[in-house]
This record gives C-alpha cells, structure tokens and sequence, in this order.
C-alpha cells in the first residue's frame, strides 16, 4: 500500500461549544489494492481489529519549528507493532485536529467514550470504526512530544 492511496478529512475541529461539544472526527479513505487493507485490519481471530487493538499516531519528518513541518499519520497494531496504515499529512493540521480533541475531552468530561473517532473506509465505505483516547506525536529522532500529544491522564507510557 501507498501513502498516496489514501485521503484524509475532518470534522468538528472548530473550536468546541461546551454547550453543544462535537467529537473531531477523521476519515480515512482507501483507494487501492482490494483486500490489503482488510487483510490488515483483521486479526489472527478473522475478525477486524477493534479500537483496543489499534494505536494513532504522528511521525514528525522535520523540526515543529519548521513552519512546513510535514509528517506520517499512522494507524499500527497494537499487538503485532506493524502498520497498518500510513499517510502524509501537514503536521499544521495534526496538531489543530489534536487540540480540538483535547477540548472535547475537558467539554465533555467522558473519557471512556474517546475524544475523538476514526473511521476507515474503502472506497467510501465504512469498514471500521473506532472511538479513540491516545494520539501520540513523536519528533524525526523519534522522541514522543508530550505536550503535543493526546494522552488521557492517568495513562502512563
């Protein structure tokens, strides 16, 4: 699979209203190899991975500093470590979709139902779901950036 098989869009990342909070919501869309991606996302079990199964995460290629800083979203096993998923994006707009989560969770007070959802399509359809707590960014030496990231308190790494 190839970053460039993927497409990634939003919602919901406008400042939240505590009076009316929406969860930021990211899709993510396939356009590729049948079967690759399902045969990823399924597990030794035969069935797709759930929410528990799987990690989020954001792979800085230059400095934060840098005003162009790009990056690698990807969606890994949980178990195995191995990708499942991995697309380009602009760390700019990352960063913005992390805040907004970070502002659902302290309007909305409910960590248990995720801060944000995710959702994996292949050609515009839905195949998995998930509502997720942890978005983790990590610097190009690989370092997590804390203060960047997306962790529930009480998680410790």
């Amino acid at each position: 699979m190839r970053r460039e098989h993927f497409e990634l869009t939003v919602e919901d990342i406008e400042r939240i209203r505590e009076d009316d909070p929406r969860k930021p919501f990211v899709r993510i869309d396939f356009r590729g190899p049948e079967g690759l991606l399902t045969e990823r996302l399924t597990g030794p079990d035969g069935d797709l991975l759930a929410a528990s199964e799987t990690d989020v995460a954001f792979r800085l290629r230059e400095p934060l500093e840098d005003e162009t800083a790009e990056g690698v979203v990807a969606v890994t096993n949980r178990v195995t470590g191995e990708f499942v998923l991995e697309l380009n994006e602009e760390a700019d707009d990352v960063l913005r979709f992390i805040r907004a989560a970070r502002e659902y969770g302290r309007a909305t007070s409910d960590d248990e139902e995720g801060r944000y959802r995710v959702e994996i399509a292949i050609d515009g359809e839905v195949l998995v779901t998930y509502d997720k707590r942890t978005f983790l960014v990590y610097d190009p030496d690989g370092n997590l950036l804390r203060s960047e990231s997306l962790i529930p308190s009480g998680v410790e790494l």
